[in-house]
């Protein structure tokens, strides 16, 4: 069918799993080739992501908040208004933002008394281009908090012809996180907009948590344009040591581009494919001739409507992780528009978009090499870091490759603490008192690149 308080000792344990959560679910809209799975097979729903949208809404039991940029039924995809009225007569709440300057034409089809609320259109603000829906995020029952995210639109473009992925998680911290969103722009907690309170794009505010442990796997969420969306972005980019993969529509910000051109020339595997769209934007010309046949401009009837990054799939031991959502690699998405950024720290899942990305590629005319985790970087096997969880101290261990620098940094990429190794030791001890409980990130130079590690703190 189709603040989160980390529980630091749990979540130790379930991070040594490369599993896939039944937490969190993907699916994709163009085939995929699960020849390449390391064991969790990515979902091709053809042509059926409908079916398992009206599937999910038919699960609501008190409410459904849907953010749309887009929403036009045809004999294609039938049945979502339906589905939504449905709910309606049977007592769920339903709220709906939807963007003013798109098409919304099946709107007309909803209950008239459903509340809607649609996005400003000055020239101020860019657009309302989220793609998410949120079912139950109040409810008692832990089950029933579902979030919808990903690349697509509620139309039968986007979801029979256009390649796009689907991001599914059931949690409540997260639930709520997304429905804080929703009411900071519906201008209220109630049924009923107040268009006096709603705030979009640049009159928003950073107000929400953005990290959380979905069954033992860290999750980031972020909002732009309040959020730095695209400065986790180049994060996430400049992680990458082994392999890094990129499918996405709009792409307009040179400096993603020169973070990737880096960690090519950084002995990092990369390969891309980007939609015919951003082919006169600075990232093609300056990535085409440097990443050669590993770019594709998509060729393949329809849009390549995805905005995903995959990092280190190839490389399980290391922080392999997937970025999703409606983000555009744009400024206008990053300083303008009302989107969501989803990063996902999971081998399993980044293994899945890697298998979708893998086919596209594939059907694209391109061919890919097959990485082993094993290149000039570093094994991230050489460095030890315990105790697990951290309480004051923390130990980094050395074992055989020399460590030049550290830095730790929380989830927002914010340097809590760096050292230096002048005397070529082996061993460091730095102490951690001073910081929250929670995960951490921590950014070692070593002598043969950088290797990114998670380490925890926990009281």
């Amino acid at each position: 069918m189709k603040k989160s308080l980390l529980i630091c000792c749990f979540l130790f344990y379930a991070l040594l799993s490369w599993s896939q959560t039944p937490k969190i679910k993907c699916y994709f809209s163009r085939p995929v080739n699960n020849a390449v799975s390391n064991g969790s097979n990515a979902v091709y729903l053809n042509q059926l992501i409908d079916d398992t949208l009206i599937a999910y809404i038919n699960r609501a039991r008190h409410t459904i908040d849907i953010a749309m940029y887009s929403y036009t039924e045809t004999s294609a995809i039938s049945g979502i208004a339906s589905a939504i009225n449905n709910a309606y007569s049977n007592g769920v709440a339903v709220r709906w933002i939807y963007d003013g300057s798109s098409t919304n034409t099946s709107l007309a089809l909803l209950d008239t008394n459903i509340k809607k609320l649609v996005s400003p259109t000055s020239a101020l603000y860019g657009i309302m281009h989220n793609k998410f829906m949120v079912i139950d995020a109040s409810s008692t029952n832990t089950t029933e908090p579902i979030v919808w995210t990903g690349s697509t639109n509620f139309t039968a473009a986007q979801i029979n012809t256009d390649a796009n992925n689907v991001m599914i998680i059931q949690d409540a911290a997260v639930a709520q996180v997304y429905t804080a969103e929703f009411n900071e722009m519906w201008g209220s907690t109630g049924l009923t907009p107040n268009q006096t309170n709603a705030k979009f794009g640049p009159d928003k505010t950073d107000n929400t948590t953005h990290l959380f442990n979905v069954d033992g796997t860290a999750v980031e969420v972020y909002f732009s344009p309040t959020d730095g969306a695209n400065t986790r972005l180049l994060q996430a980019i400049e992680s990458a040591g082994t392999d890094l993969y990129f499918g996405i529509y709009s792409f307009t910000i040179g400096t993603d581009a020169d973070s990737i051109a880096s960690r090519i020339q950084n002995n990092v595997y990369v390969a891309g494919i980007m939609d015919p769209t951003s082919q006169s934007y600075t990232p093609y010309t300056t990535l085409s001739p440097i990443m050669g046949t590993n770019l594709i401009k998509d060729n393949i009837t329809g849009l390549y409507h995805n905005k995903m990054l995959i990092v280190d799939p190839s490389a399980p031991d290391s922080d392999p992780m997937v970025l999703t959502g409606s983000f555009n690699w744009s400024v206008s998405a990053d300083t303008k528009n009302d989107e969501n950024l989803v990063v996902i720290h999971s081998a399993s899942i980044a293994n899945q978009y890697y298998q979708s990305f893998y086919q596209n590629f594939s059907d694209e005319g391109g061919t890919l090499i097959l990485q082993t985790g094993i290149n000039t970087n570093p094994n991230p096997l050489d460095i030890s870091i315990y105790p697990v969880p951290a309480k004051d101290f923390i130990t980094v261990k050395s074992n055989g490759i020399r460590i030049n620098g550290i830095k730790g940094l929380n989830y927002l990429g914010q340097q809590q603490f760096s050292k230096t190794n002048q005397q070529n030791e082996k061993e460091f001890t730095i102490n951690v008192s001073n910081l929250s409980s929670g995960i951490y990130f921590m950014q070692l130079q070593t002598a043969k690149g950088i290797v990114v590690k998670k380490f925890i703190v926990g009281r």
